[in-house]
């Protein structure tokens, strides 16, 4: 990652937050505390709400339930990876037909 990525990323990040402390050209080592990690570990409602949205889209572009557990949709994912993998012939067809 470029400083100026990362400088166009944090810049970003503090307009969608509503920080006021700053204005809106935030140098890349004003203040160390400022990362991804401390951000996560916050996880402010805007950015969880964020997430939230993007699980959304996710589950409605494959077509899936939003409820569900992460188990489901760790079967659901490695379905579909073994369903790609046959079809570009990285793996042979399964015999078990769970994963058809």
């Amino acid at each position: 990652m470029t400083v100026t990525f990362t400088h166009r990323a944090l810049r970003e990040v503090t307009v969608a937050s509503g920080d006021s402390q700053t204005s809106g050209d935030v140098q890349p080592k004003a203040d160390k505390k400022r990362t991804l990690t401390n951000l996560y570990n916050q996880r402010p409602t805007w950015l969880d709400l964020a997430h939230k949205r993007l699980d959304n889209a996710v589950f409605a572009a494959y077509g899936w339930k939003s409820d569900l557990s992460d188990e489901e949709i760790l079967e659901k994912l490695l379905a579909l990876n073994l369903a790609q993998a046959t079809l570009n012939g990285i793996l042979p067809i399964p015999n078990d037909s769970k994963y058809h």
